[in-house]
């Protein structure tokens, strides 16, 4: 009875008589927006409704092709590449680190030629070094008898300093400067020593042509390196960074070798990188032990964290608090550590799925370098006469820097998206007017025509459903009384 009440109401009032839908189709095809298709309804001639079916058709398929390439363009993320360039009345200086190439004070290293090693066994961990099997006994002897002894402490006091006699002449945009505002750092090589690392707002540079300028003696008769390992060079190596970030001089350092004088013109630029899927950056990424990511600064944080778990101490020229590692250490656990995450890949540099991906901003100091011999001959007769020291020992031991701008400007590399969901959907609606005449109402009107006869056709199906058999009904399981006709069900 249920089921009969249903039917009766979806036949009187939700199904319209076939003479009510007939016009509703010819009501649609005559105002709805979607251009051409009344013509196709309303042309008495066979050949002009055939001809304009034709049209629409064709207009249709072209604009589902085009709609769907530029959906397939748009998830292949495709990105742009924008350079401007902004001038400034003051730009930032950035943060420059020196190096001696001689490492070690010759006094100290003298009867110690083991140093070379364990220092370049400690640096490995920057850089790759391949240490040679023909020292490993050697190693071995000085380890176990020398197992208290620290690296680092040996190479800050042992190390190349800087003071009033090694930086003879420090002078920045005109002010004098001092070995004090040098900050100290571990680096591959050694003792090093970073200007402006504090990046004070005091050291900006409002002309371009005049920056920092340094004269620095090498000192070769107190420092020293060892030529078998490939250390046979005398000057300064220097790198330009961000004042927020480490030095990394692993082919980014410049050399200035003894009797030259390095005039370098530096220039900024700030590269903009999409995050993913349209770049490789992640911006969600922090660094623990840095205050901006780099891909340096991550990787050197992803090496301390498998080291400190694999040897259960940190070295010391990694970012970190954990418990120093002693030489033993270094040489047992923390050096195959290094060679094993380099051969094993823990630690990836680059795409978006990497350990250390692109970072999303980074500023790079492109330079050019000029060099020039340092000094004619009044200059090394005045430095003589100054220093006290002969013409020889100037040309073999100083070293002239001058770090400048090249102009008040900055350039900005910029990725972008090519196409932004705006400019997607403005290509949608161009093809869309352009082939068939619809908007976002005509749409509408057709979401609405499909979902009209959608639910007519449900309804349609309903009425023709079979009653469902009345399982529950207890006359069916009892027999009948006599005198009582037995209902018969009609499929």
């Amino acid at each position: 009875g249920a089921l009969e009440k249903i039917q009766l109401c979806l036949t009187k009032k939700l199904l319209p008589d076939l003479e009510d839908r007939r016009k509703y189709h010819e009501e649609f095809a005559s105002s709805t927006s979607l251009h051409g298709v009344h013509n196709i309804v309303h042309t008495q001639s066979k050949a002009r409704r055939a001809l304009w079916l034709l049209i629409v058709a064709g207009c249709l398929a072209i604009v589902v092709w085009q709609i769907c390439s530029r959906f397939i363009y748009y998830f292949s993320w495709p990105t742009t590449t924008t350079v401007v360039v902004q001038y400034m009345e003051k730009v930032k200086f950035p943060a420059v680190t020196f190096c001696n190439l001689n490492r070690f004070q010759a006094h100290a290293v003298s009867n110690l030629k083991v140093i070379f090693l364990i220092w370049n066994i400690v640096s490995a961990i920057l850089q790759k070094f391949a240490m040679e099997d023909k020292y490993s006994q050697e190693l071995n002897d000085f380890l176990l008898g020398n197992k208290n002894f620290s690296i680092k402490d040996f190479t800050r006091k042992n190390g190349f300093y800087l003071n009033s006699s090694t930086l003879l002449e420090c002078d920045f945009f005109g002010k004098p400067c001092y070995p004090q505002d040098f900050e100290h750092v571990f680096t591959e090589y050694g003792n090093c020593f970073t200007f402006n690392h504090n990046d004070l707002s005091a050291r900006r540079v409002s002309l371009s042509g005049r920056g920092l300028h340094l004269l620095f003696d090498v000192q070769q008769d107190k420092f020293t390196d060892e030529p078998t390992l490939g250390y046979t060079d005398a000057g300064i190596t220097f790198v330009i960074h961000s004042p927020q970030e480490l030095p990394r001089f692993d082919g980014l350092g410049l050399l200035t070798p003894v009797g030259m004088h390095a005039q370098v013109a530096i220039r900024q630029l700030k590269s903009i990188i999409q995050e993913y899927p349209w770049g490789e950056c992640k911006p969600d990424i922090k660094l623990q032990y840095h205050k901006i990511y780099s891909t340096n600064g991550c990787l050197l944080e992803c090496k301390a964290r498998y080291i400190q778990d694999w040897c259960g101490c940190l070295p010391f020229i990694l970012p970190g608090n954990g418990t120093e590692c002693d030489l033993l250490k270094f040489y047992k656990c923390v050096y195959p550590a290094v060679y094993d995450i380099e051969i094993k890949g823990l630690c990836t540099v680059g795409t978006h799925n990497s350990t250390c991906p692109a970072p999303c901003e980074e500023t790079d100091y492109p330079t050019t370098v000029t060099y020039s011999n340092f000094g004619g001959e009044k200059a090394i007769k005045y430095f003589s006469t100054k220093l006290k020291k002969s013409s020889e020992y100037i040309r073999q031991n100083l070293v002239r820097i001058e770090i400048k701008y090249h102009d008040l400007s900055y350039k900005i590399t910029q990725q972008q998206k090519a196409l932004t969901i705006s400019e997607l959907l403005a290509d949608v609606g161009g093809q869309l007017g352009l082939f068939c005449g619809a908007s976002m109402i005509t749409i509408i009107e057709l979401l609405e025509y499909i979902f009209t006869n959608f639910c007519w056709m449900c309804i349609f199906l309903l009425l023709k459903a079979p009653e469902m058999p009345q399982w529950n009904n207890p006359s069916q399981n009892q027999p009948t009384h006599k005198g009582k006709k037995r209902g018969i069900q009609e499929c």
